[in-house]
């Protein structure tokens, strides 16, 4: 028994171990820091103190578990931009990426969290009941400004017989197409021009009119 405890020591040490297991005869199993034989009597060091055992009450000694590898660190990809989101719906849609910003600068100033008076949300500033007939959650940033491209680009391709139709379409998109389909042109609204006027000189040239294909969404 003592050769086995003492061959069950020597592999301990050689493999580093900081703690270790007594298997007892009867099947119990006592942790510890460390242990010592003397003669017929192995000592454990558990706890800041230690036991005496018989050598014959110890079927073996085994190393303790290493505790599990802490898991990796998640590397969390931050999340793209407004500008970036308005950069790939303006590649996405066919518009000039400028002229994208300007609407999403006028709209909200970039933020997602905006809110108007009149509820409208997001980036893009839409309206619950425009966001739910474009099938988007406005308050999740890539559908609420892919939502606004598609609906501006919609705006441009109804008005894109039409010799105003760049200020026409932003006018839609601010006051409601039935308000410029009502007054044939911006509706005489004191913010509906100051914003159609301000996107224009923000955006500083025409809009080259998006194609008629329904680009992929992916």
């Amino acid at each position: 028994m003592r050769m086995k405890l003492l061959g069950a020591v020597l592999l301990l040490a050689a493999n580093g171990f900081a703690g270790e297991r007594a298997v007892l005869s009867n099947g119990f199993v006592m942790r510890a820091d460390r242990h010592e034989i003397a003669g017929d009597q192995v000592k454990l060091y558990l706890n800041g103190g230690s036991i005496e055992l018989s050598a014959a009450q110890i079927e073996r000694f085994e190393a303790e578990p290493a505790p599990p590898e802490p898991p990796a660190a998640v590397v969390q990809k931050p999340a793209p931009s407004a500008r970036e989101l308005l950069a790939e719906a303006a590649r996405r849609y066919g518009l000039p990426a400028r002229f994208l910003e300007s609407v999403a600068k006028t709209e909200s100033g970039f933020r997602n969290d905006a809110v108007s008076p009149k509820s409208a949300i997001g980036i893009m500033q839409l309206m619950p009941e425009t966001a739910r007939k474009l099938g988007a959650d406005p308050t999740d940033p890539w559908q609420n400004v892919d939502a606004g491209t598609r609906f501006l680009r919609d705006l441009l391709l109804k008005y894109q017989d039409d010799d105003y139709q760049v200020r026409k379409a932003l006018a839609a998109y601010n006051a409601g197409p039935a308000a410029v389909d009502r007054y044939n042109g911006v509706p005489p609204y004191r913010e509906t021009v100051q914003y159609v006027e301000r996107i224009i000189r923000q955006s500083g040239r025409a809009v080259k009119l998006p194609s008629k294909r329904v680009p992929s969404r992916e």
